[in-house]
């Protein structure tokens, strides 16, 4: 099927696709008013993210880390649900096991 109205997607696929850097982001879903992918970061790494324009949802698949959120800190896990608005300072940071999330930004919007 190709219906562009919807798209079913393998995770276990998604992740294969990955090269395996310490630290990789892999989007599998671009629209209009959305995007998706597989954030990976391996235990030790560092996430060097900038606030981006975009509101996100992550959601950890696996692994455990802490993550700063301007000046807030808290653990995180599998099955943490973080929502983050769009310029918003964060990162994940003692990543002690190696994590994976899914993670969902809005679309940036029009000025």
């Amino acid at each position: 099927m190709s219906d562009p109205n919807w798209q079913v997607f393998d995770l276990d696929q998604v992740k294969a696709a990955m090269n395996g850097a310490p630290v990789e982001y892999k989007e599998f879903l671009r629209v209009p008013a959305l995007s998706c992918g597989v954030y990976h970061l391996a235990a030790g790494s560092k996430d060097m993210q900038s606030p981006h324009d975009e509101d996100e949802v992550y959601f950890v698949l696996s692994g455990k880390a802490r993550m700063r959120l301007d000046e807030e800190e808290r653990a995180v896990g599998p099955g943490s649900l973080l929502y983050v608005g769009a310029t918003t300072e964060h990162s994940f940071f003692e990543v002690e096991e190696d994590m994976t999330l899914l993670v969902f930004f809005t679309a940036t919007p029009l000025e």
